[in-house]
């Protein structure tokens, strides 16, 4: 097991196109990101939910992750054709911290999950800030041109 992918969860955003029309706004900033460890192994096809199997602990850090507020979500063209879901770093202060990757979910809808963030190896704070910095390019894009 490994947490050695990012991706968007397949399942809620199929629910978000269909007939089940999940309510998932992206700009909305009451997500949560949790940080996990190697040991877990995101399914994008599958997975649908939060758990905090293989999440993070430590000083610092509370189980179910920090709350977007203040992060500024954002849904943009750019480039044309093409819809960035962007927002500001987020980081936890005066932490000590273990993680390979971060999860991002909506926390008011039932813990549907949004996207995963793998770091590609264990970054370690200790009794400082755990900053994760998102790409210039944005946290995902659509590509919507044919």
């Amino acid at each position: 097991m490994a947490f050695t992918s990012s991706g968007l969860y397949v399942v809620n955003f199929i629910d978000i196109f269909d007939a089940t029309q999940l309510a998932i706004d992206l700009s909305l900033d009451s997500h949560k990101g949790a940080l996990y460890l190697n040991a877990l192994t995101p399914n994008y096809s599958t997975d649908s939910v939060y758990s905090a199997t293989s999440e993070s602990s430590g000083t610092g850090y509370t189980a179910g992750g920090k709350v977007i507020t203040g992060l500024t979500p954002t849904l943009t063209e750019s480039p044309a054709g093409t819809v960035m879901y962007d927002m500001d770093n987020l980081s936890w202060t005066e932490a000590t911290i273990t993680a390979r990757g971060l999860i991002l979910y909506q926390d008011a809808l039932s813990d549907k999950l949004i996207l995963g963030m793998a770091f590609g190896q264990d970054y370690v704070s200790t009794n400082g800030t755990f900053l994760v910095q998102f790409a210039a390019g944005g946290l995902a894009t659509f590509d919507l041109t044919p």
